[in-house]
């Protein structure tokens, strides 16, 4: 099945980049800070930050987000998942000064936070399908939604991207923003926002659950 070989591709994608680049903004795929710093600024508008919180970053890498939530002087406990062992290990390197942040490498063993974010991880669907890559989204969306109990955000490359630019790269998903919006809104929550407005090829959905 091109999904199963497109998700050991993924991974052999990424440790390959983390071994490489290390705990750096290349170290996830990303071009610099400067696009990581905007998504991520995209995806916190999720969060309420004036009571302390819990988060999961799903599809952590190395734990950049962290960074970032810190630099906000908010108050929150973080856990990083990354089904890549090796991600896990460098974020525990870079970040085993601070007491309010654990990593994990097993889905099954993480526990509901407030909220989830996932920054890119729907990107590279490699040899899959189109159709495979969309199931295999809606059902880790599912499962996002399991794991948060406040609300959970998540970005994608868009399909209103140039077409030429599309076209150079049929290794990647880029995905119909207006199907997730319609998904989330009839799953999750009548709380639903879609930005599509912040000057890059993807899209930010914002899911606020009712608590």
């Amino acid at each position: 099945m091109s999904l199963n070989k497109a998700l050991q591709t993924y991974k052999d994608y990424f440790n390959e980049k983390i071994e490489t680049y290390g705990a750096t903004p290349q170290g996830v795929d990303y071009n610099g800070p400067e696009a990581q710093q905007i998504r991520f600024e995209q995806l916190i508008k999720v969060i309420n930050p004036s009571i302390a919180f819990t988060i999961i970053d799903y599809g952590c890498g190395y734990g950049a987000l962290f960074d970032f939530l810190q630099s906000k002087k908010w108050q929150f406990e973080y856990c990083g998942f990354d089904m890549l062992e090796k991600m896990v290990i460098a974020g525990r390197e870079s970040h085993k000064n601070f007491s309010n942040i654990y990593f994990q490498h097993i889905e099954d063993e993480l526990a509901p936070a407030d909220y989830l974010v996932a920054s890119s991880i729907f990107n590279n669907k490699f040899e899959a399908t189109e159709g495979e890559w969309q199931e295999m989204v809606l059902q880790t969306l599912q499962r996002m939604n399991r794991l948060s109990t406040k609300g959970f955000s998540f970005d994608m490359l868009t399909k209103y991207s140039d077409a030429d630019r599309m076209a150079l790269r049929p290794d990647l998903f880029f995905a119909d923003p207006l199907l997730m919006f319609d998904f989330c809104k009839r799953n999750f929550s009548r709380n639903v926002a879609l930005l599509h407005d912040y000057g890059l090829y993807d899209f930010t959905i914002l899911v606020r659950k009712d608590v």
